[in-house]
């Protein structure tokens, strides 16, 4: 079992800034990919940011130059810090992974997501 949490979100002015975080503990062997989805009320389950590996990070054009995934697998926290938020991005944020348990078995997990309001 994989446990997810994320943490980060909140109420941010127009151009503000917020870093989400995405702590993960269990049955890990490696992590193939982490990715942070957004889905915004009524709307559908869109991702954002996915890192493979520390040099293989992929961006939704939206997002592309104001988003940064990264990932530090020593304190087991993955990161979404976001800059330059706009009014038309709030929405539940969500971590998800893919990783291979110690049984060498693979394994998807979401966490349960965190909010950001963007409003002045």
């Amino acid at each position: 079992q994989v446990h997810l949490v994320e943490s980060g979100g909140g109420l941010v002015q127009p151009g503000g800034s917020l870093r989400l975080s995405c702590a993960y503990s269990g049955d890990i062997l490696s992590i193939n990919a982490m990715v942070w989805y957004r889905q915004a009320p009524g709307g559908q389950r869109e991702a954002v940011a996915a890192m493979l590996s520390e040099d293989n990070t992929n961006y939704a054009d939206s997002v592309q130059g104001r988003f940064t995934i990264t990932r530090d697998n020593a304190k087991n926290m993955g990161y979404l810090q976001m800059n330059n938020l706009t009014p038309e991005e709030p929405a539940v944020y969500y971590c998800h992974v893919r990783v291979v348990r110690r049984d060498y078995r693979p394994l998807e997990a979401w966490g349960q997501g965190t909010l950001v309001t963007v409003s002045s």
